[in-house]
């Protein structure tokens, strides 16, 4: 076994899994990367990946396999910088452990990120969530349970692999209703439910009289759905709610869409970002500015609260003339 493959395996068994205790979606994250990174390798160099050393994968590889992701893969800007953040990690742990290879190491872990536009994000109004909420075709299981799905990830903010995760047992819509879930970076939270969630949830539990460790939202087989199966059906009744609602076809509805909506009602409803970061169970406040930026009656309230110019009609500049400013001198 090489010196990288058995870094890669101890990276991902001790430090990943044991140390970490790192989710489900960061493992495959990290591995997609690596297998991608390999594969690529083993074009370049003519090794097997398990041939290859950690002095294979120097920086102008990394580098060159970066580029490959934007030009040859169409992956965007935040794709490559998630996949060089898995690389950087491993690095991170093969220099304590490879001080050998400490001149590739370093050189590797001083490749940076790459700058990004922040774009404004996406989100649906109360019309266009009513509309959408209206599509599902509750004569059937599946659209009962469509339903179900868009107003809770639309009313709790819930990230799609938390929906997707949630239980039968993290419901409680007794006294004070609220859902718990596992979030990113394996923190517990409660989200609290309102009054139209709390509704369609008991309706569709009473439904599903499942077990408490059965998904809340299942596929016909019973299994959790997939990050992808939510995707569309997300994307398919928002295309069908565009009929009656236009502004939506101009939209690219995601479960992440549903996200941002419900973060931009909290903030409509005066919510403050510390609140509001609380909510979506995020690290810092810096990832919920982005709601400020987008919400433009924020900026227009700003824009009202403007003193009004006095100064009359522009006129053009005129110089002072120099007689008399020579006797205001005196």
């Amino acid at each position: 076994m090489s010196d990288l493959a058995s870094l890669l395996e101890r990276f991902f068994s001790d430090r990943l899994l044991r140390q970490r205790q790192a989710s489900r979606n960061t493992i495959a994250a990290y591995r997609d990367t690596f297998k991608l990174l390999l594969l690529f390798a083993r074009e370049r160099t003519g090794q097997e990946p398990g041939q290859l050393s950690v002095a294979d994968l120097h920086a102008p590889m990394v580098t060159d396999f970066l580029d490959h992701l934007q030009s040859g893969r169409g992956n965007a800007t935040s794709t490559r910088n998630a996949r060089l953040a898995a690389i950087h990690s491993f690095f991170r742990y093969a220099a304590l452990h490879a001080p050998d290879h400490s001149a590739t190491i370093q050189r590797v872990l001083a490749i940076p990120p790459k700058r990004l536009d922040r774009e404004v994000v996406d989100f649906l109004s109360h019309e266009e969530l009513d509309a959408l909420f209206q599509v599902p075709d509750l004569g059937t299981w599946i659209g009962r349970r469509d339903r179900a799905l868009l107003v809770v990830a639309a009313q709790t903010g819930l990230r799609v692999s938390e929906l997707t995760n949630l239980k039968v047992q993290d419901v409680h819509l007794g006294r004070g209703p609220h859902l718990r879930c596992l979030g990113k970076g394996r923190k517990n939270r409660c989200t609290p439910l309102s009054k139209l969630a709390v509704k369609v949830l008991r309706t569709w539990l009473e439904e599903r009289g499942a077990v408490p460790t059965d998904p809340v939202f299942p596929t016909q087989r019973g299994t959790s759905m997939s990050r992808d199966a939510v995707g569309h059906l997300v994307a398919k009744h928002a295309a069908a709610a565009a009929c009656a609602c236009p502004t939506l076809a101009g939209k690219n509805v995601t479960p992440h869409t549903l996200r941002h909506s419900t973060a931009m009602a909290l903030l409509h409803a005066g919510v403050d970002i510390l609140g509001i970061a609380l909510f979506l169970g995020h690290e810092s406040t810096d990832a919920t500015q982005i709601y400020l930026h987008a919400d433009m009656a924020i900026k227009e309230r700003a824009l009202a609260r403007m003193a009004p110019s006095s100064a009359g009609p522009f006129a053009h500049y005129r110089a002072p003339d120099s007689v008399m400013a020579f006797l205001d001198r005196l």
